[in-house]
């Protein structure tokens, strides 16, 4: 798509909104990811005992949740605009230049971490022994992580439609491959434990789960720890609103909760299922788990398809990180255009994914990608929300001519250097910091606004605001007619099509039973060598069915 086709500087016009099913597909394909092999397996390493990871997983995630649905879709369905666009609004292009530099960045990180994780597979395939270090030890490994790449900066090239029409198709089969996984060595880790011959109830499998999987070593993490992690992990994206970029297309803000698919399937699910498959691989492979990478710990379960799942694990996670990522960058000059930008972000993220540490490190840069953005997260709701509530002037900078909102690029400095300051002094826990530096930051930046101009009233603002209604009114209007059209359309696929697309459902259904087998027959040889099969059945048969589902629907849209 061209730069005007993304509106990166304008709101979504009505005609390009996407219905419910884009985003359910879209955060389930983004979150069960290639990065969830590395993060359920960590907390096998940190020795959290598997009581907390369960119940801790389930609160956390669920805080996330309703961070998405109650605070960024809102604001982005509202708006329109991309978080980019609407910071510069508030907070003026002297402020979000820098911020689209330290979030480009950010994201360019957080996609080389996917490639990388990505290239971990790929790498099985030719022999390259595991790479967990800092940097590469073979040289082969660079050149598999520059090949994945170049299809990720592809993919992200293509813009949100293309990425959500990937992630459709990927995710029923991705989040099918933990859960077989699991199967696979559920047997292994009871083997390796004392007084249970097999799993009957969820006693025994909590016995399995305590003894052998997450073997909890009384250290510093627990319970609050596994909670404050599974909100903080994806805040850049909610707390921080960057998913505004995504939910701005969306019709309704109560897609923000869609957010849960992604959450209670890719970071609860599949975290589990990945611990279990990490555990297990340990096991087999008699190793620590910190000595294996995600390659090894899926080609050790579910042998080729493994090798798939975590190269499709990454591509689902770090083409929407890359698309982000050339946004931001798109936004300190928009005549330099989207497409270009993501390029150029595409290959500078390529050669950091070269390094493995960008991913045997995540967890420590997640926390701190969120102290580095949720300060501004804080600013944008309170502008948008609290303002007008207590008598502030929306926009106020912007009216003042400012090129630079100063209150709002002081809080934003103030509030990252005192979360650094107590992080670093061991005050609080890095993942306990993001909740008092959110409230710090939105108090602070309310008395600056006020003191420097937002308690003023402005001619500019009335007119603005009417027309903000008049968009608003129009996009309520279209949405009812073409909600009204489209349930009058029925889509009738070709008999070839629906045939393929039944015969996909097969191929999952055959997963499953494959995985089950595996689990009743302790028989991991057999899914290592066949589970190939229904996977490539389903790949050819789903893309064919989803490819003309999408040309039926044009030709509906046309007339």
């Amino acid at each position: 798509m061209s730069s005007a086709e993304e509106f990166e500087t304008k709101p979504i016009t009505p005609q390009k909104l996407q219905g419910p099913k884009t985003f359910a597909a879209s955060y389930a394909g983004e979150h069960v990811a290639g990065t969830e092999f590395v993060i359920g397996a960590l907390f096998v390493s940190w020795g959290v005992g598997a009581t907390d990871v369960l119940l801790g997983l389930l609160l956390g995630n669920l805080l996330a949740v309703l961070t998405w649905g109650l605070i960024t879709a809102p604001i982005a369905t509202d708006t329109r605009l991309t978080l980019y666009a609407y910071l510069e609004k508030i907070a003026g292009p002297g402020t979000i230049k820098l911020y689209s530099v330290v979030n480009g960045i950010l994201f360019c990180v957080l996609a080389g971490a996917m490639i990388t994780v990505s290239a971990s597979a790929v790498r099985i395939l030719f022999g390259i022994p595991d790479q967990v270090g800092y940097f590469p030890t073979d040289m082969r490994f660079v050149a598999v992580v520059l090949g994945v790449g170049a299809v990720v900066v592809y993919m992200a090239v293509k813009g949100f439609e293309k990425l959500a029409a990937f992630a459709e198709v990927c995710a029923p089969w991705m989040i099918l491959m933990f859960l077989v996984g699991a199967f696979v060595m559920m047997p292994t880790t009871v083997a390796a434990t004392a007084g249970v011959g097999s799993i009957e109830s969820f006693a025994d499998f909590l016995k399995v789960a305590n003894d052998t999987i997450w073997q909890d070593t009384q250290g510093e993490i627990g319970f609050a720890h596994v909670v404050a992690f599974a909100w903080v992990a994806n805040l850049a994206m909610h707390g921080s609103l960057g998913d505004m970029t995504l939910l701005r297309f969306a019709k309704s803000p109560k897609y923000g909760y869609f957010s849960a698919l992604g959450m209670f399937i890719g970071h609860y699910m599949a975290w589990i299922c990945a611990g279990i498959m990490g555990a297990g691989a340990a096991i087999i492979l008699k190793t620590s788990i910190t000595a294996i990478d995600p390659g090894s710990v899926a080609y050790q379960a579910l042998g080729a398809s493994g090798i798939l799942a975590v190269i499709i694990a990454g591509w689902t996670t770090s083409n929407p990180t890359i698309y982000r990522a050339g946004l931001a960058f798109s936004s300190l000059n928009h005549a330099w255009g989207r497409t270009k930008v993501t390029i150029v972000v595409g290959i500078i993220t390529t050669i950091i994914a070269c390094s493995p540490f960008v991913f045997s490190g995540l967890l420590g840069f997640v926390g701190y990608m969120g102290l580095l953005l949720a300060p501004v997260g804080a600013i944008i709701v309170a502008e948008h929300w609290i303002f007008p509530k207590i008598g502030l002037t929306r926009y106020w900078s912007s009216y003042k001519g400012n090129t630079t909102n100063i209150a709002a690029f002081a809080t934003w400095i103030v509030s990252m250097v005192a979360g650094i300051a107590v992080e670093q002094a061991g005050l609080l826990h890095l993942f306990f910091i993001l909740v008092p530096l959110w409230i710090f930051a939105t108090v602070l930046y309310i008395i600056l606004a006020s003191a420097m101009g937002a308690k003023e009233e402005y001619a500019e603002a009335s007119v603005a605001e009417q027309a903000e209604e008049a968009r608003k009114t129009a996009e309520k209007q279209y949405l009812a007619t073409a909600s009204d059209d489209s349930a009058q359309q029925v889509i009738k696929l070709p008999l070839l099509a629906n045939l393929a697309k039944y015969v996909s459902f097969a191929a999952l259904a055959t997963c499953v039973g494959m995985g089950l087998n595996a689990y009743a027959n302790q028989d991991i040889e057999t899914i290592r060598t066949w589970l190939i099969v229904p996977t490539l059945i389903y790949f050819v048969t789903a893309t064919y069915a989803y490819l003309a589902r999408a040309k039926v629907q044009d030709a509906l849209a046309s007339n």
